[in-house]
């Protein structure tokens, strides 16, 4: 039986990354919010399925490859013919990475409410979207709307990421179909600059409250070098970040995602969670990339043990 199930969009990333003689070089690698989360899951421990939707080509290829090697179930991803598998950029200056992406028309935004497995998600623990698992076409949206029902319907906790991209849908259809969806949700994994530009609030405690006042019973707001807040209708605890040397903080909140459920799942408190979270994010800010910095459980307790 699968613990975790994330939906979403997974896309082959490439990452700039120094080169010899100051030329610019882009190392392949793999993105997608949800699909980092689940991975980072995976690698803390927990028994994880993804579903999504790739092309008939080489990149979905090598997503289900990398999934299966990381022991993510796969056995309900579909492939289509007519669609890519997304790609995005990755480039690196003073004001930190940046992206440029290649994702209309994918496959997984032709993924649909008829695609999603109703038996997979009804036997689940965890049920985990994100704001970009619905921004990318109105399908989406509602293929995850439909997996919520299905996990509510049964009694399975539903998790949900803001993961705001601006580039994808305006801030007042982002909020009314985002806070919609936390409406519905057991834990909020809001991040910090998402949840000011989609609820106009600036304040950490502020913006803890409108979110627990949502429905959600536990709020992790992720801020970044601030640390994190978690909050429940009884408390508030603050979360530091966990320390390293970073070069790359693509996917840290996907891997702080990801290692929150899965130490969740394991049976940890959530200050707890929370805490092993922040220090495999802070890890993988160390290496390039979304993916192959992601660390194994092991690499967590021996930092946390340091």
């Amino acid at each position: 039986m699968t613990d975790l199930v994330c939906i979403g969009e997974p896309m082959l990333e490439f990452n700039q990354q120094p080169g010899p003689d100051d030329r610019r070089i882009y190392l392949e690698g793999f993105g997608g919010d949800t699909s980092n989360a689940a991975i980072a899951a995976a690698r803390a421990g927990a028994s994880v399925a993804y579903l999504t939707a790739l092309g008939q080509d080489v990149a979905g290829d090598r997503f289900v490859e990398l999934w299966q090697s990381d022991g993510v179930d796969t056995s309900h991803v579909r492939r289509s013919a007519e669609r890519p598998t997304a790609v995005y950029f990755v480039t690196h200056g003073p004001k930190g990475h940046a992206f440029l992406y290649y994702r209309s028309g994918s496959a997984a935004a032709g993924y649909g409410p008829a695609d999603v497995p109703e038996a997979l998600i009804a036997g689940a623990k965890i049920l985990y979207a994100s704001g970009i698992s619905q921004a990318i076409s109105p399908s989406a949206a509602d293929a995850v709307f439909h997996a919520i029902a299905i996990a509510k319907r049964n009694g399975v906790c539903v998790a949900y990421d803001t993961n705001y991209r601006p580039r994808l849908w305006p801030p007042a259809r982002a909020a009314a179909v985002i806070h919609a969806a936390i409406a519905l949700a057991d834990i909020a994994l809001p991040g910090l600059d998402d949840a000011i530009a989609l609820t106009g609030l600036t304040d950490p405690e502020s913006i803890a409250d409108f979110y627990l006042g949502l429905g959600p019973r536990i709020v992790v707001l992720k801020m970044g070098e601030q640390g994190a807040l978690l909050a429940t209708p009884d408390s508030r605890i603050r979360i530091p970040t966990f320390p390293c040397i970073p070069v790359d903080a693509t996917g840290a909140g996907d891997s702080f995602c990801g290692n929150f459920l899965a130490r969740i799942l394991a049976g940890d408190a959530p200050e707890r969670a929370a805490r092993y979270a922040a220090a495999a994010a802070a890890l993988k800010c160390e290496g390039y990339g979304a993916v192959a910095p992601l660390p194994r459980r092991a690499q967590v307790m021996e930092a946390l043990a340091r």
